[in-house]
């Protein structure tokens, strides 16, 4: 699927669907934020959910005080969603209606956080420009926090294929430039009760 393919799938999904009507819904996104809170450095660490959407991480990390918060996502709908719920706080975060393959990042970032993006791109060509945007935008020293399902979750999901990975598959996809810090396995349940396998791990970029 192309660029336009892609926000064109997100779009209408957005549009289509209320916010709990979604697989990946969490009102309380955990493990993100205890991953998040281990690996930012003070409240004013520049942080970046890619493919962010409507999720609420932002609304919990503003009211733990972060002050330089990115959310990037495809649609405009799922930010809109979002920017709507937080109502004047959304000012204090900047989005972006981007392409994570394509787009180039404005500022260097200390933490990288995607729940559920990079599983989606199950092209070569693609993760590889989605890996050059990451070392581009990450500073060294930085840390990636990278969620996908695992080798025994969805093979699809919102109808399309996925890439699945353990820790290690995922560390060897990511290079030498990242080395792993953490790992964990987690156990989503959908709004509808049905459970998804995950891995979060936690990277820091090092060259």
């Amino acid at each position: 699927m192309d660029a336009s393919g892609r926000q064109a799938h997100w779009q209408d999904t957005y549009r289509a669907k209320g916010e709990r009507e979604v697989s990946w819904f969490q009102d309380e996104p955990q493990p993100s934020l205890d991953l998040i809170a281990q690996v930012a450095v003070s409240p004013a660490s520049a942080i970046v959910d890619i493919g962010g959407g409507a999720s609420r991480l932002i609304d919990h990390l503003l009211a733990q005080g972060f002050q330089n918060v990115t959310v990037l996502d495809l649609s405009e709908a799922a930010l809109t969603t979002a920017q709507a719920r937080l109502g004047s706080r959304a000012a204090d975060v900047h989005w972006l209606v981007a392409d994570v393959i394509t787009w180039t990042p404005p500022q260097p970032y200390a933490v990288w956080h995607d729940r559920a993006t990079f599983h989606f791109l199950v092209a070569e060509a693609d993760r590889s420009a989605y890996l050059a945007r990451l070392t581009e935008a990450l500073v060294p020293g930085g840390h990636a926090i990278m969620a996908t399902f695992a080798p025994d979750g969805p093979d699809k999901c919102s109808g399309l294929p996925v890439m699945r990975y353990d820790a290690d598959s995922l560390a060897r996809t990511l290079g030498p430039a990242f080395e792993r810090v953490r790992a964990l396995r987690h156990m989503h349940t959908t709004p509808w009760g049905a459970p998804q396998a995950f891995q979060f791990s936690v990277f820091r970029r090092t060259s």
